[in-house]
């Protein structure tokens, strides 16, 4: 943090997971959070009943710490796993509907594989304000011609479309739009896929394959005659 120019920070060395959420107060709560909680971690049973959806996901846990614990009106920008947008389990069902019936997730930043993690983990940013439900929720897919990595971070110059388009929520190759009242109100599967993808061309048919093959091959053969014949 002292690199980011924050040289006196306020840190608390505690599991944050350990506060039962029953006992936050207003004066608890916070305007802004951003936060990049850990995957893939797994919670005790005591832990877990803290929370009123219960789930051994680390990250889970820390999604219904930061919705509680902001207050109306606050925002935020969460980094998790994309498979939260699609997992079929009870916890992360119920997870979703809670975060679109309390919160306005107004954008989901879909990123490549590696931003944020090791072996090509993909990750999204979802961007919430509290208080409201989420009528509708604009997408952005963003795609690099490049390998993510700790040598080959991120940089502003990546994010530059999606920051320029989420200021009206455009619709791109890149980027869309869901109403909510559109997906299976049962999953709440956001999982979306981009319509704007442009369509790949139709592959050959074999016929035509063979009829290229054939006339490299007599290409081919021309050329050796000709070779052939220059010795």
């Amino acid at each position: 943090m002292i690199l980011h120019g924050v040289e006196a920070p306020n840190i608390i060395h505690t599991n944050t997971l350990a506060e039962n959420l029953a006992d936050i107060q207003e004066k608890d709560r916070y305007d802004v959070i951003l936060a990049n909680p850990p995957f893939g971690g797994k919670e005790r049973a005591e832990v877990q009943q803290n929370f009123p959806i219960k789930t051994g996901e680390t990250a889970s846990l820390f999604l219904q710490h930061f919705i509680k614990i902001l207050k109306a009106g606050g925002k935020a920008g969460v980094v998790i796993k994309n498979t939260f947008l699609s997992n079929t389990d009870n916890a992360s069902i119920a997870l979703r509907k809670e975060l679109l019936t309390s919160c306005n997730l107004h954008t989901v930043l879909d990123l490549p594989g590696g931003t944020f993690t090791g072996a090509g983990v993909k990750t999204v940013v979802l961007f919430f304000e509290k208080g409201k439900p989420t009528q509708k929720t604009w997408f952005y897919q963003l795609n690099l011609d490049r390998n993510l990595g700790k040598t080959n971070p991120l940089n502003e110059r990546d994010l530059a479309e999606f920051v320029e388009l989420q200021k009206t929520q455009a619709e791109s190759e890149n980027s869309w739009t869901v109403n909510l009242k559109d997906i299976d109100q049962t999953t709440f599967d956001l999982s979306i896929k981009n319509p704007n993808t442009p369509e790949e061309p139709p592959l050959r048919e074999p016929k035509e394959i063979l009829q290229n093959m054939a006339e490299l091959d007599k290409q081919s053969a021309e050329i050796l005659n000709s070779i052939s014949e220059m010795l």
